[in-house]
């Protein structure tokens, strides 16, 4: 895991993990807002080619991928650099997708400390060369919610490896690039 853009090495993708633009409040989710800024900032500094962005979009009023692309574009980072993987509903069908439907057995994750170790034990698991790109964290307080959630979504982990679970969906193959 890395957290300085000067050390962290050149991947062909990175892949984005989605999260909702806004918290139950109608507020910005700070979570959101500091992995659109990793990825744009990895973008511009040469560390990633393409973002593949990986989110729910189980229903027609909710896109999570339509929407980080459109901040990922407000940061710069050029439409064609961008991919979008709709079928994200957690962390496991990402790292298993960006693998099995898009070809990439070597990648970047982005998102915060806590989330990437658990991808990045995921890809681990799936036989995946992925490392990662730690967005900047949120205090203790804000994310109170956010810190027991991710305690059972790594029992879960466990459970879901225990029991062979896969993705969702997988798909045809879609090619990055």
């Amino acid at each position: 895991m890395y957290s300085s853009v000067d050390h962290i090495p050149k991947n062909k993708v990175g892949l984005l993990l989605g999260t909702s633009k806004y918290v139950a409040t109608g507020q910005l989710n700070l979570y959101y807002q500091y992995r659109i800024q990793a990825a744009a900032t990895l973008y511009h500094a040469s560390k990633i080619e393409y973002i593949l962005v990986s989110g729910d979009n189980s229903t027609k009023s909710y896109n999570e991928p339509k929407k980080i692309k459109e901040d990922l574009i407000k940061k710069g980072v050029p439409e064609n650099k961008i991919v979008l993987d709709y079928a994200g509903f957690r962390t496991l069908d990402s790292v298993v997708r960006a693998q099995k439907v898009f070809g990439e057995n070597q990648f970047t994750v982005i998102s915060q400390k806590f989330h990437n170790e658990r991808a990045l034990f995921l890809a681990d698991h799936f036989n995946s060369n992925a490392i990662a790109f730690n967005a900047k964290g949120v205090s203790s307080r804000y994310g109170f919610k956010v810190q027991i959630r991710e305690y059972f979504a790594r029992v879960k982990v466990f459970i879901d490896l225990l029991f062979n679970v896969k993705p969702k969906f997988l798909g045809d193959k879609i090619t990055i690039g």
